[in-house]
């Protein structure tokens, strides 16, 4: 006659519940990766840093703003439409952040600096809002950091005059001064003000 076999022994069942629950424990610990609204740029290997003048009289390099959640918009003051549309929705976007707006820079950089002086930059840019700070270079400067961080501009003769034509993504770095987010020129305030809050609080 056969007997039936043995119940495991509660210690054995103990044990393999207990092997259970320490894998599962850092799946546990495990947060999510923010989902942003943006463009994921963090394993990108440019847009690093830059060393520009700033319409404020003083250098200026990335690291300077570390602490802070930087957006940059490569631009020019004669811009008809593309240039203030981007920084009216930043200086939305400031306002929607309120008390951490503080921790919020906004840079704006030429790509004319023909014209784009520094006064002309200060004024240009405090009609946004007065924490906005302009920034530019010569000729080769410009060219070089706007290969860095991967913008494509160049000058459109209009008659006796010219405009420019340029990239319209902003690129968005964390506290760190890594390059996190390139935001699309559709993108609404209310989205980038989310993807900007994330960056704060990381």
């Amino acid at each position: 006659m056969r007997h039936p076999s043995p119940a495991p022994r509660a210690p054995d069942a103990r044990r393999r519940a207990l092997t259970i629950a320490a894998c599962l424990l850092p799946l546990a610990a495990c947060k999510p990766s923010p989902s942003f609204h943006g463009i994921d740029l963090s394993l990108v290997g440019y847009a690093s840093d830059f060393a520009l003048q700033g319409s404020d009289g003083r250098p200026h390099r990335l690291a300077d703003f570390r602490g802070k959640v930087v957006m940059m918009f490569f631009g020019f003051t004669q811009c008809p439409d593309v240039c203030p549309t981007a920084l009216t929705r930043a200086a939305a976007v400031h306002q929607m952040l309120g008390e951490d707006a503080k921790d919020f820079q906004v840079l704006f950089v030429t790509i004319d600096p023909e014209r784009d002086t520094a006064p002309v930059l200060a004024a240009y840019t405090a009609a946004f809002n007065p924490s906005f700070l302009g920034l530019y270079s010569d000729l080769d400067g410009t060219a070089a950091v706007a290969k860095e961080f991967k913008v494509y501009y160049g000058k459109v003769p209009t008659g006796s005059s010219y405009t420019m034509d340029h990239s319209t993504i902003s690129t968005v770095f964390d506290r760190q001064g890594k390059a996190r987010l390139a935001i699309k020129h559709e993108m609404s305030a209310a989205d980038l003000a989310a993807d900007v809050r994330q960056l704060l609080k990381a």
